[in-house]
């Protein structure tokens, strides 16, 4: 894998830049006017968009977690087989 293969922190994208894309795709959207191809091109980049946004958020969250001291264990149950 080169260097231009892999992203680096600096070249993800922001949390609030994928926001502020995915509130134009509902916009447009909502708006209607959409021919029905460019509505589904625009709901899957706004799914896209989301599931980023969303990975992003739990980062933080384990990050959050971590600093404070609050990472719970991870729970184990013992494996039942049928």
């Amino acid at each position: 894998m080169t260097s231009s293969d892999s992203t680096s922190p600096a070249d993800a994208p922001r949390f609030e830049d994928l926001v502020g894309e995915l509130e134009k795709i509902v916009g447009q959207l909502e708006s209607g006017q959409l021919p029905l191809e460019q509505s589904l091109a625009a709901f899957e980049r706004g799914m896209t968009l989301s599931t980023q946004a969303a990975g992003i958020l739990d980062a933080a969250e384990m990050r959050v977690e971590l600093l404070s001291g609050t990472v719970a264990a991870p729970k184990i149950e013992p494996f039942e087989t049928r």
